[in-house]
């Protein structure tokens, strides 16, 4: 199953059991089941809130032993193991040791499978479940499975306990995780410790520069079960999904309008406050996205980042490249429902469904004629121009 060692064949019965799934311990109260004893008696600490583990300084009380002993060493001991690189210490020198490798690349070992490189051997099996897909660790509570342990201790905080011990020293958000302070202070801070190898771009987060390297190896391994799109990301697989199951989860608070994006739901938000948060620093003019400022400032610099790779016409936008693209390859992916009619870009077929129903949703302020295109609007108003 793998190839982990094990001293005792006692020692080796739970470990096993991760690769069969025999959950052979149960709690009394809520049928929750387990495939160590010790998993058993943690969980039952839920029920009975029993927290028999304290701190020997300040009292403060642990379902476990191990948390007890590390918040300890976060806390109250003295003693701390500086990084040589980074002006900052750890409470181990194990710790310390693990910094050390961020900055000087020293990976001894490697998955067996895609050959990625890594300095601790935890980290390789921690991996490899990304090619077996195994899940070993699991909430006590729900039974939701993570590839990770400490996963599973975050989702019990966040989702089940709802504790969150740890605060931000500066506004005061609270957090499950002290990892999670840590991050957060980056927001306050402004310090980005990781930067892309390629471009130099700096991030808050290490796992924000593995992403964003996929934008330079065009790598994408994750894809969709239904039409089989990749992505480079999980999430963006599961934002995607979205478009087959119809799932619209995020809501307007005033007008009840459901998007399929958190971020959607937030910029529709401002149609009803009328807020415009992003300004050009060239020419004050207010937007609300800050892709829009963004774009609006090519205006200003005359940057034009996107190419057409036949042509190489140059485009301000992404999206407008790739209509253009278009043009070349002749494909037209927008469907009329009605007479079958294709077009190249959304917005014409959404226009072209006015023939059909007749909708005219534009109108002129002065004779309050009604138009199917807003351009028809602009042609009309000319007419009553020239009468003056």
């Amino acid at each position: 199953m793998c190839d982990k060692t094990f001293v005792t064949n006692a020692e080796l019965k739970s470990p096993i059991r991760t690769h069969t799934g025999e959950n052979p311990f149960d709690c009394d109260i809520c049928d929750s089941r387990f495939s160590n004893k010790r998993n058993a008696n943690n969980h039952m600490r839920i029920h009975t809130r029993e927290k028999p583990h304290s701190c020997e300084v300040c009292g403060k009380t642990f379902v476990q032993k191990s948390n007890a002993i590390m918040h300890m060493r976060r806390t109250h001991t003295d003693i701390k193991h500086p990084c040589k690189i980074w002006a900052k210490a750890f409470a181990t020198n194990f710790a310390v040791k693990s910094q050390m490798r961020t900055h000087t690349e020293d990976k001894f070992v490697s998955c067996k499978v895609c050959g990625k490189a890594f300095s601790h051997q935890i980290n390789v099996t921690t991996h490899m479940r990304t090619h077996t897909g195994e899940r070993p660790h699991s909430c006590e509570v729900c039974g939701k499975t993570f590839t990770q342990k400490t996963h599973a201790i975050v989702h019990m905080q966040r989702i089940h306990t709802g504790e969150k011990p740890y605060s931000c020293k500066v506004c005061g958000k609270e957090f499950a995780t002290n990892d999670a302070v840590k991050l957060h202070m980056r927001t306050h801070t402004g310090d980005k410790p990781f930067s892309c190898e390629v471009c130099g771009k700096a991030f808050a987060i290490k796992n924000n520069v593995t992403k964003h390297m996929r934008t330079h190896t065009g790598d994408k391994p994750f894809s969709c079960e239904v039409c089989g799109k990749a992505f480079a990301s999980k999430s963006n697989v599961t934002k995607h999904m979205r478009t087959h199951t119809g799932e619209k989860p995020y809501s307007c608070e005033v007008c009840g309008k459901a998007f399929a994006l958190k971020n959607n739901a937030t910029t529709h938000m401002r149609t009803h406050t009328g807020e415009k948060p992003f300004s050009c620093e060239i020419c004050g003019k207010a937007f609300t996205q800050k892709t829009d400022a963004t774009v609006h400032m090519r205006i200003h610099t005359g940057n034009k980042p996107y190419f057409c790779k036949v042509c190489g016409k140059a485009f301000t936008q992404k999206t407008d490249a790739t209509v253009h693209m278009r043009t070349h390859t002749g494909e037209k992916p927008y469907f009329c429902k009605v007479c079958g009619k294709a077009f190249t870009k959304q917005t014409a077929s959404m226009v072209h469904m006015r023939t059909h129903t007749g909708e005219k949703p534009y109108s002129c302020k002065v004779c309050g004629k009604a138009f199917a295109q807003q351009i028809h609007v602009t042609r009309h108003m000319q007419t009553h121009t020239a009468e003056k």
